[in-house]
């Protein structure tokens, strides 16, 4: 079964995803690619979401 413990280390990693996503879609900000920085920054909405579920999933293990 899965502890709260373990989930609170996957909202983390989903967390620095998240992070690390934003980034590389600043830097795409401004070029030629800035289609793909845009989709980017879908990506980490959607990646905060999940983080979001992730700690109410957490929480009601506790």
């Amino acid at each position: 079964m899965i502890s709260a413990a373990e989930l609170s280390s996957i909202e983390t990693a989903v967390g620095e995803l998240g992070n690390r996503i934003s980034r590389a879609a600043d830097e795409l900000m401004g070029t030629p690619h800035e289609d793909v920085g845009v989709e980017l920054y879908e990506v980490e909405r959607s990646l905060r979401m999940a983080r979001r579920r992730l700690t109410q999933a957490t929480d009601s293990l506790r």
